[in-house]
């Protein structure tokens, strides 16, 4: 794998994986639309741990509270604050964990990575983004999430594990139809994403140290420093544009990649 090859895959998982327009939609597309090979599983498991350190250094004040709350939730104390969100990350977490088991036992995940796919869901879950965002209110904080939008926020999740809806963008979707302010409910998708790339992340882990890919050791830890950086500068252009505008460009590209990819998935 060339250098520029890995700069682009790092790129692009960094800089798409917080916004709501599929981080997995754009990875399976490169090597589909170019003369580009696939990446492997070791590149895969690196861009992942670059945009999960990323995320947990810009939230690092909400992280620590949940990692002190840990053994508050332990003993079933939820009221404490750290408590709380601890459980409740964990409770949004557990349906993408069981769903991603049976898409990853049943190789369900190899039959949905087309071009077809992911343009269908770029343009519905557009769709759907726009549409709660404009008519959902904005009267909610992520200080008063519960432990019944929790669970709502997780099942939405799930549905993300289809290439091309974005994870991000539909837990948003979700918390925008709810009534939470922009700002909020990307907040909120964010610190779900911990727990959800760290799960993925042992999944795909398991796998890389079964077949022992050694080799790509070197450029895992490039792309991980890549895609950190490209993450950290996402994260930070997202969450102060969302307190001046909507989500409607996010919207905008998502139909036109989803309309381009459906006429080549169709021509």
């Amino acid at each position: 794998m060339t250098f520029f090859h890995l700069f682009l895959l790092a790129m692009i998982q960094g800089i798409t994986e917080f916004l709501p327009v599929s981080s997995s939609g754009h990875l399976i597309l490169l090597p589909a639309l170019t003369d580009l090979d696939d990446q492997g599983l070791v590149i895969d498991v690196a861009v992942h741990v670059g945009t999960l350190f990323a995320v947990c250094w810009y939230f690092r004040a909400d992280v620590m509270l949940a990692l002190r709350g840990v053994p508050h939730m332990l003993r079933g104390d939820i009221s404490h604050k750290g408590g709380f969100l601890a459980f409740a990350l964990t409770i949004a977490t557990v349906p993408v964990v069981i769903a991603g088991l049976i898409f990853h036992i049943f190789g369900i995940m190899e039959m949905l990575r087309s071009i077809a796919v992911i343009g269908w869901m770029m343009i519905i879950f557009g769709i759907v983004l726009y549409l709660t965002d404009r008519l959902g209110k904005q009267t909610r904080a992520a200080s008063e999430w519960t432990v019944k939008h929790a669970i709502i926020f997780g099942l939405w999740q799930a549905v993300a594990l289809i290439p091309g809806t974005s994870r991000s963008g539909i837990v948003i979707s979700g918390a925008r139809a709810l009534g939470y302010a922009r700002h909020d409910a990307a907040k909120l998708s964010m610190l779900m994403s911990i727990p959800t790339i760290i799960a993925s992340g042992a999944l795909m882990g398991a796998d890389v140290v079964r077949l022992a890919d050694w080799d790509a050791a070197l450029n895992g830890l490039y792309a991980a420093v890549i895609s950190f950086f490209a993450a950290w500068a996402a994260l930070v252009f997202m969450m102060k544009l969302l307190r001046t505008i909507s989500f409607t460009p996010y919207v905008i590209y998502r139909l036109i990649l989803g309309s381009v990819l459906l006429a080549i998935a169709y021509s």
